[in-house]
């Protein structure tokens, strides 16, 4: 058998871990593009409340994203996620029973609660070996981008159909269909050893706090998902008084989606072969303000609003491709793991006080002065941007190593001397090689082979 091709264990821990994630990110991102408009039905609704109904979500998350990720090492991956996946569909069905826009708040904060990704991408490695991983984490990112696109569809259609509590029903289903996947579907791991590229290592968060590159890249994505909370805060009002009536705000999602994804691979896959990541990066803050501008000069023009809308969602993909990407090329060896659950705290910290930002923004000073506030952001984020180094062109290595080997007191030196490592750190007690390589320079099989020979 090829040694790279997936076992059927392998194959279904992908397909089936990727699915629970999907359905929860659906859950997550079909409440976005029809809160502020079906929400202001709802008992005491403001502007304000519709925004904090929309980022508590992302504060929940932040609050329970690393704790739950650590948890998850202690208690087991699979029970975690079936807890995290029971709290959402409380939160679903707490938001779904209720009239009041506080009920809907209380099941948001409940939804977001459940902080299940680090454990999925924790129990994904533990059940993947080391040549398939990064196949089978790139699907679980690739069904992201495809989720949010479904959600930004689906949510308006549910929710004119039926209304926005058969939403917060659908999402519940949705998510006890992820419990059930999780229980009759994921394997269970034989075994469990911390792997420093998916999982979280305890007392290293002041080591990643103080690395400057990374900071920068948590601002990064920090920044973004403020201006697409705040910015959603504000569309579906904007285009339903432009005179497109919220039943078919789906069609405009569509087609940004389609043509946002479409366009986007090519700058993707320039950005890596060419290395102009940082050129990719400062370009695609500049599109966002851009689109932000464009917002703002819109007014109630349906037309230049759906330009400003695609603009932003042009930019917002490549964003989201290439920012995990750049922390992976920028973490230190052996703290990969860390360095994602850092930067998704910080994305939902973004969540938090985009919401809650927008929403009071919108509430006090208009639909203009969200998108002139959003345009500061994102001229506060080039000029941070602008300080950004070019990144290295490495990719991060777990190399499994004998207790023999792992003792070797020069294992680093010969690992470090190979051409195109930059960084390695060897863990005795994982019987772990954790390398920072230029695969073009070095690949696996090159460093397992000087590995065996050691």
């Amino acid at each position: 058998m090829n040694d790279n091709q997936m076992t059927r264990q392998e194959s279904r821990a992908t397909w089936g871990l990727g699915t629970v994630f999907s359905l929860r990110m659906l859950g997550m991102f079909m409440v976005l593009p029809v809160l502020t408009t079906y929400g202001m039905s709802l008992a005491g609704a403001s502007e304000t409340l519709i925004g904090i109904a929309i980022g508590i979500y992302g504060l929940a998350q932040a609050i329970f994203q690393i704790p739950f990720g650590l948890l998850s090492d202690r208690v087991g991956r699979k029970p975690l996620i079936i807890f995290g996946l029971l709290i959402f569909t409380l939160g679903s069905l707490v938001a779904a029973m209720t009239d009041s826009i506080w009920g809907v708040i209380i099941g948001r904060a409940l939804q977001g609660s459940g902080a299940i990704a680090a454990a999925v991408m924790a129990l994904l490695s533990d059940l993947t070996r080391e040549q398939n991983r990064t196949k089978a984490m790139a699907f679980i990112g690739i069904s992201f981008g495809i989720t949010f696109a479904i959600a930004m569809v689906l949510g308006p259609i549910i929710t004119h159909a039926w209304g926005l509590h058969a939403l917060f029903w659908a999402i519940a289903v949705l998510t006890i269909g992820g419990i059930i996947i999780t229980v009759a579907v994921v394997p269970s791991p034989a075994t469990h050893m911390l792997n420093r590229e998916s999982s979280m290592v305890k007392g290293s968060f002041s080591k990643l706090l103080t690395n400057t590159k990374l900071l920068k890249l948590n601002f990064g994505i920090l920044c973004l998902h403020i201006l697409l909370m705040s910015s959603f805060v504000v569309l579906p009002q904007v285009m339903a008084q432009a005179g497109f009536p919220p039943s078919e705000h789906w069609r405009v999602y569509l087609v940004t989606m389609l043509i946002s994804f479409v366009a986007v691979i090519p700058v993707i896959i320039y950005a890596e072969k060419k290395r102009h990541m940082k050129q990719v990066f400062m370009a695609c803050v500049l599109v966002i303000l851009l689109a932000e501008l464009v917002l703002w000069f819109a007014g109630y023009h349906l037309w230049v609003i759906v330009a400003g809308i695609q603009l932003f969602f042009l930019a917002f993909n490549v964003m989201e491709a290439i920012l995990p990407s750049l922390i992976s090329k920028e973490s230190p060896a052996g703290y990969k793991g860390t360095a994602m659950g850092l930067y998704s705290t910080s994305q939902f910290i973004g969540v938090a006080i985009g919401g809650s930002l927008g929403g009071f923004i919108f509430g006090h000073a208009g639909a203009g002065a969200v998108f002139i506030a959003c345009a500061a952001i994102a001229v506060v984020w080039f000029l941070v941007s602008a300080t950004m180094t070019e990144p290295p062109y490495v990719s991060s290595l777990r190399i499994t190593l004998s207790e023999q080997v792992a003792n070797d007191a020069m294992l680093e030196t010969r690992i470090k001397a190979q051409p195109g490592v930059a960084d390695v750190v060897v863990v005795v007690a994982e019987l772990s090689a954790y390398v920072k390589v230029d695969t073009k320079q070095t690949n696996r099989q090159a460093l397992e082979a000087l590995v065996s020979q050691s």
